[in-house]
């Protein structure tokens, strides 16, 4: 009958043992991997000990082991080579014999391989130092030198931007006109409906509130003052400073924090670009003309929706409305809004791009530091209001 066919695919241990049956047969000294049992419990190992002969070997050595579960010696004089992983397995295969009692004794192994299965074994089971939880004081301690190191760039920001900004006035042509009206069209004309529509509920809120007050003395005519002093003075200005602060602010961050995530900023600075004069002046410059004109335009809305709650709800007409607000209502307090709306332009761009700058190659940073431009920038508005409020009435305006 003719011989069966052969397997294409042959065993792996078939083929490794063939070919450490030609290795050694064109060099002596490379024999193949032995296990010889020269007495009751003693076992003689021999040969190289490879990967490739791993399994084989193995097996054999289980069926030995098995025979003698009390205790093993094990000669390893004529070990010629042992690798790394045949050791691993070994170590292992050993220390499972003597965690269900079989006593084993190493006898002859070289120096070399008897540390090698010495220093092989399982790795820890956590490595790890213990870290103990900070307390409160340290806590404390720690929020406060980042928050004195946060403060002290953001002073070293609002210095650099000076000094960005002095060069640019020294030298008028790197001044980016195209860039700056980009910037006025962005931050100040496509504001003006949501800027608009709030000032106008604003005047009538104010309007309406008053007059029901003003209505019980007789005094309908005192809600031009009242109408007029707040909204020049304090709500137009930080009201629209506030809608800035969450529109164009936040921008102002995500933008720039997205160009330092993708390495726009780094690739600006390789072309002698400077960001600061390409990204930050011209939205500075943008805003310092565009916030004072929006809070004009809040002022001229507020009042106007103001002017309606009074005919409809006071009977103080219009003209008679324009005539008091003209002869009642100084120019000065229009020129204190006006004023204060340009320190928090100033406030919303420095505070924007800084947080942008401070972004940290990934997305969720981008996101982080445009709430806290957007969180920190409408603090300090506020705060700065209320100072403005202090100066101004220890200064008599």
């Amino acid at each position: 009958m003719p011989a069966a066919p052969t397997s294409p695919i042959q065993p792996v241990t078939e083929v490794a043992s063939k070919v450490i049956s030609r290795e050694a047969a064109n060099d002596p000294a490379r024999m193949p991997a032995r296990i010889l049992q020269t007495a009751p419990g003693v076992l003689q190992f021999s040969g190289t000990w490879t990967v490739c002969q791993l399994g084989n070997v193995m097996r054999q050595l289980d069926g030995l082991l098995m025979r003698h579960p009390d205790s093993v010696e094990l000669h390893g004089e004529q070990i010629q080579k042992i690798d790394s992983i045949t050791a691993w397995v070994l170590q292992a295969r050993l220390k499972k014999l003597r965690d269900s009692g079989v006593q084993i004794s190493m006898q002859g192994w070289p120096a070399q391989y008897q540390q090698m299965l010495d220093g092989l074994g399982p790795l820890p089971q956590d490595t790890s130092p213990v870290v103990e939880a900070p307390g409160r004081l340290e806590k404390i301690g720690r929020a406060t030198v980042e928050v004195f190191k946060d403060n002290l760039a953001l002073l070293a920001f609002i210095g650099e931007t000076a000094v960005s900004l002095l060069g640019v006035l020294l030298h008028p042509r790197r001044w980016r006109g195209r860039a700056i009206l980009h910037n006025i069209q962005l931050a100040g004309f496509e504001a003006l409906p949501i800027v608009g529509v709030t000032s106008f509920l604003l005047g009538i809120v104010i309007a309406y509130q008053g007059a029901d007050q003003l209505k019980h003395y007789g005094a309908n005519i005192f809600v031009v003052e009242l109408l007029g002093y707040a909204m020049l003075r304090e709500f137009a200005p930080l009201i629209t400073a506030i809608i800035i602060a969450g529109r164009s602010g936040s921008a102002y961050a995500a933008q720039i924090g997205t160009m330092v995530v993708t390495e726009e900023i780094d690739a600006m600075q390789t072309l002698g670009i400077k960001p600061m004069e390409l990204l930050v002046l011209p939205k500075l410059m943008a805003l310092m003309l565009a916030l004072p004109l929006l809070t004009l335009f809040a002022d001229l809305i507020g009042i106007i929706g103001g002017m309606l709650m009074a005919a409809s709800q006071l009977d103080v007409g219009m003209h008679e409305f324009i005539d008091r607000f003209a002869t009642e209502i100084p120019l000065k307090t229009l020129l204190i809004g006006l004023g204060k709306s340009l320190v928090f332009a100033i406030v919303i761009v420095i505070i924007g791009c800084y947080q942008g700058f401070r972004t940290k190659g990934n997305a969720d940073s981008v996101g982080r530091q445009t709430t806290r431009s957007v969180v920190q920038a409408i603090f300090i508005v506020i705060v700065l209001d209320a100072v403005f409020s202090v100066i101004f009435n220890l200064l008599g305006l």
